[in-house]
């Protein structure tokens, strides 16, 4: 008699199913009857669908909970700040201050500067003498995260910056990263201390970083800003020089 796909046992339906795209599965195997709603539900299929993406590790195999969530985590991680290395001059970034000579562009190293120690970064924003700071809102719907899971699973949301002076002239740099609520409503922030470097200072990349755990629920959108300025009112680009921020969102892999 002819075997069907239902007469195959649970480890071949597992293997099988697991080389399908995860949208598929939730949308439309699990639909298929009980039996591949059952797969499909199956810790095991998740954790094989992480393998074959190279998102397991073994060292992993107590803390994770939920198998499913942690694979479509991997899956949609990446940088949420688009532009973040002045690749596309100012696109995506909205300028909420622009004083002094205004915000510029420059290559790496720059003027009385360094080299980033990522050298896939070839470019910065730099400030002026008067108040330059840059945003962007993300918003989580449109990038891939669901309401549901920023609620029930909030994920970890890893913030990062680096910022840096020039040597001959002192400077300020400014972060403000907030989490918000449909209505624009502020659910946490981090705000740290501005940070004032001398004039003659090292003039090295420094990277900031914040880690958002155990938020409120209800955060839908993401509102990183950052900027500053020189401290020394020259004309031109003494200020502040920042480049390769991220966000990122879920396990630290």
């Amino acid at each position: 008699a002819m075997t069907t796909i239902g007469d195959l046992p649970e480890d071949v339906l597992v293997e099988l199913l697991s080389l399908l795209p995860a949208r598929d599965l939730l949308r439309t195997c699990r639909l298929v009857c009980a039996q591949w709603r059952y797969v499909v539900d199956l810790t095991t299929l998740w954790k094989r669908k992480c393998q074959r993406d190279g998102f397991y590790r073994q060292s992993l195999d107590r803390s994770i909970s939920d198998w499913r969530i942690f694979y479509m985590l991997c899956q949609l991680k990446r940088n949420l700040i688009k532009n973040p290395c002045a690749e596309e001059n100012f696109q995506h970034w909205t300028l909420d201050d622009n004083e002094g000579d205004e915000w510029k562009i420059e290559d790496l190293p720059g003027a009385h500067g360094n080299d980033m120690p990522d050298p896939t970064v070839h470019k910065y924003f730099v400030t002026s003498y008067g108040p330059c700071f840059k945003s962007q809102l993300i918003t989580l719907e449109k990038e891939g995260y669901w309401n549901q899971l920023m609620d029930e699973k909030r994920p970890e949301i890893t913030v990062k910056d680096w910022y840096a002076a020039r040597f001959d002239c002192g400077c300020r740099y400014e972060l403000t990263v907030r989490l918000l609520s449909k209505d624009y409503i502020i659910l946490e922030e981090f705000h740290p201390e501005p940070v004032v470097i001398e004039q003659w200072s090292d003039a090295k990349w420094r990277e900031i970083s914040h880690t958002f755990q155990n938020y409120p629920a209800g955060v839908r959108y993401i509102w990183f800003q950052h900027g500053g300025q020189d401290t020394q009112y020259w004309a031109g680009w003494y200020g502040i020089r920042v480049t390769n921020s991220s966000i990122t969102i879920g396990p630290q892999t």
